[in-house]
């Protein structure tokens, strides 16, 4: 009876801290720290604050490459990884533009150089936010706006996802819901403050989804892109040979799956496609 009060005891205290530590562990900002120096400085680049009751939050707006009698242009929303920041994005991510599509790239709550605490709650409030401000600019489309979200990214734009309406969503090494990984810890499920649920968003999104993972990740496990694939009414997934930091293996054949997506599903006008090269035909599933 001694052993088990004192086991009980044990995972008691453990579920406490399990509890405590869960915020830092999803998102460890501390390991970032701040970005050195002011923002980089980019042609056309705007730099857009979100007022929020947990602060201001910064956002950046990169416009596409248009002409000034060009129709509004789509816009993508950006939701990058636990371990990131808007930083790290502009010039990975700059083909968009090319595209003749516009980027948001929109950071987290005491991320970088803005104000508050991560949480669900204050994640959904700044992208609620930055959805209603991009989509009443008139150079935007706002019939048009895709929504990406890199791995806890996922979690952020599900969240526009299920409350805006929006043309297109990509997936990218994102999971099916942090509740999803608490028998990993050992934890009941009851104790996940953050539970990010997309799974019940992507069986209710009525658009095009595209899930993108790599088979041999090891953060998110390959099974959450699978299962959000099958679940979703209309899908694409691509299979990378690569782990969670490391995907996409190769963004040459990154773009051309992003690219062809976008126009099989009539949000990139083909004419203002800009890769030069016959892309390859692809199955539903890769």
């Amino acid at each position: 009876m001694k052993v088990v009060i004192s086991t009980l005891v044990i995972y008691i205290v453990y579920c406490i801290l399990i509890f405590v530590m869960q915020r830092v562990m999803l998102f460890p900002r501390g390991m970032i720290g701040l970005p050195s120096g002011a923002p980089p400085k980019i042609k056309g680049m705007e730099i857009l604050w979100l007022n929020t009751k947990y602060g201001k939050v910064e956002s950046w707006y990169l416009p596409p490459v248009r002409k000034t009698d060009d129709p509004p242009a789509p816009v993508v929303i950006f939701a990058h990884g636990n371990g990131e920041l808007i930083d790290f994005w502009p010039q990975e991510l700059n083909r968009f533009n090319e595209m003749g599509i516009g980027l948001l790239l929109v950071e987290y709550p005491g991320y970088g150089r803005s104000e508050g605490k991560p949480s669900e709650a204050s994640i959904s409030e700044t992208f609620l936010a930055a959805y209603d401000l991009i989509s009443k600019r008139s150079d935007i489309d706002s019939e048009r706006v895709i929504l990406l979200g890199r791995s806890l990214g996922g979690g952020a734009v599900c969240i526009i996802a299920a409350n805006r309406p929006s043309a297109a969503m990509i997936l990218m090494s994102s999971f099916t819901s942090v509740t999803a990984f608490a028998p990993r810890y050992l934890a009941p499920k009851f104790l996940v403050r953050d539970p990010f649920d997309n799974l019940s968003v992507v069986k209710s999104y009525p658009n095009p989804i595209l899930i993108i993972h790599g088979n041999r990740d090891e953060v998110i496990p390959y099974s959450h892109g699978r299962t959000l694939y099958k679940a979703a009414k209309s899908a694409k997934m691509i299979t990378y040979q690569s782990g969670h930091n490391d995907c996409p293996p190769d963004w040459n054949v990154f773009w051309e799956d992003v690219e062809s997506f976008l126009r099989d599903n009539n949000i990139l006008n083909a004419k203002r496609c800009t890769l030069g090269s016959e892309l390859r035909t692809q199955n539903p599933e890769r």
